[in-house]
């Protein structure tokens, strides 16, 4: 088969940093500023503007963990399943966070002691999520992801009605308006803020990790959603909020946590139906590639083969529909190898499995020097086999080559894509003037369709050298 194979590396794909730095860099200057003012720095009281947020960040974790849920279901991974039961409570404690705004004391007890342990339950499940290593749980485990989640918020709920009224109230604790650190929250609460904190700011620096090796979208905003989500604890820590009728400086960088979680679901989402998408046409490319080897490769072969009952009659006539005939069944393989291709394939595979059938048909030597690092789109990848593939077709057919040359890079006038033979060559003036050929045509075409430009050099003795740049 071939003498030598040169291949290159094609470019990996970078991480999350895009993304990360310039989130993680707003988030600091917010911090700093509020840090710097000695109060917050959004701070007035206003309840609608606090039950939307709180509304929009519990509809957001419960979109999202469903999200994953679903991401769960498919694969079955312990680090899905830790997700979307860390966002679940998550949610559940923004929705919580809605009874403080009732008038029964009881209630307004719940609904400021509830959220917090779930929120640091759901904020260890998200840490454990990114830190621990990857493996898969058992099947019977996947229909029970959701039962625990009810059976936990019901116990808290259950334990924090009991104690009634011996739980401390938010008037009791101070409005928390201006003070620093510990001056007025209760030391539970402040526990609560560290852990968060701490949940959150491990979560964010390994999912960014993962973010760069792995190519998952969600994994991808999860990171700075993280680190959103630790520096609003850090100004709740500094500034604590007990009052559910105000809103906070931290209240943006929560919601902006929760805004990324929506971003990254759907982009997963996007992904999803793209993946389903292409799932689909390629199985009805194969569909189609087993119609073909059914129905019209068979057909073909029947023909060829039974020219040789009548080739004695027709000699002259016969051996130019066996000709026919072999570029058809050429053709039509071609087609159904692409058929049977992944519609994503890389340029310099798709060149190489193409010239490879035709020189294990024809029996000839084949010197490959291709950069797995040149791009090109679906069409543009398409008229370049087939430049490929007619050039060597020619090279063998016409110019009698028995070593053919195939060359994809790129230079400083930009991508190219060249094929040479040792052949009989031809002059490529007189072959244009007298008969141009439909193969030259039809590569000429394809070349300026990319677009790109189609050089052809040869001399009668001196084989052919086909180069197209686009």
């Amino acid at each position: 088969m071939g003498d030598a194979a040169v291949r290159g590396r094609p470019a990996t794909r970078g991480g999350s940093a895009a993304v990360v730095v310039p989130v993680v860099a707003i988030g600091v200057l917010v911090t700093v500023a509020v840090v710097a003012a000695g109060e917050r720095v959004l701070e007035y009281r206003s309840p609608a503007s606090h039950l939307v947020l709180e509304t929009i960040d519990a509809c957001v974790a419960v979109l999202v963990s469903y999200l994953v849920y679903g991401r769960f279901q498919r694969s079955g991974s312990r680090q899905d399943l830790l997700l979307l039961q860390g966002l679940a409570f998550l949610g559940v404690a923004n929705a919580g966070l809605v009874l403080t705004l009732a008038r029964s004391n009881s209630v307004e007890a719940l609904g400021l002691w509830l959220p917090p342990p779930l929120r640091v339950l759901g904020t260890l499940l998200i840490a454990a999520a990114a830190l621990l290593p990857a493996r898969s749980v058992r099947t019977t485990t996947r229909r029970w992801a959701l039962p625990p989640i009810a059976g936990v918020v019901l116990v808290f709920v259950v334990v924090l009605l009991w104690l009634g009224d011996r739980l401390p109230r938010a008037s009791e604790l101070g409005d928390g308006v201006g003070l620093p650190l510990a001056s007025s929250t209760h030391a539970g609460l402040l526990v609560a803020q560290v852990v968060t904190l701490t949940g959150f700011a491990a979560a964010a620096v390994a999912f960014t990790i993962q973010a760069r090796e792995r190519d998952d979208v969600l994994l991808r905003w999860l990171g700075p959603a993280c680190a959103l989500g630790a520096l609003a604890r850090l100004i709740y820590l500094i500034f604590p909020s007990n009052g559910a009728d105000w809103f906070y400086s931290g209240d943006v960088l929560r919601t902006g946590c929760y805004l990324l979680l929506l971003i990254g679901a759907g982009r997963e989402i996007s992904r999803y139906w793209s993946a389903q998408a292409e799932a689909a046409v390629a199985e009805d490319r194969r569909r189609m590639a087993r119609e073909m080897h059914d129905g019209i490769l068979q057909e073909l072969a029947y023909i060829r083969s039974e020219l040789a009952a009548v080739a004695s009659v027709d000699e002259a006539r016969a051996g130019r529909i066996a000709a026919a005939g072999d570029r058809a069944l050429d053709e039509a393989r071609h087609l159904l190898v692409a058929l049977g291709r992944a519609a994503d394939e890389p340029l310099a595979d798709a060149v190489e499995r193409a010239v490879e059938q035709i020189a294990q048909r024809y029996g000839v030597a084949l010197r490959l020097e291709l950069d797995a690092s040149v791009a090109a789109d679906s069409a543009q990848r398409h008229a370049l086999v087939r430049i490929a593939r007619e050039a060597a077709l020619n090279a063998v057919r016409h110019g009698g080559a028995e070593r053919v040359g195939i060359r994809l890079g790129e230079d400083g006038e930009g991508r190219y894509l060249e094929v040479s033979d040792d052949g009989t060559g031809f002059e490529p003036e007189r072959r244009t003037a007298k008969e141009p050929g439909f193969g030259l045509i039809s590569m000429r075409e394809r070349a300026a369709a990319l677009p790109g430009t189609f050089r052809i050099d040869s001399r009668p003795g001196g084989g052919t050298e086909v180069t197209v740049r686009w």
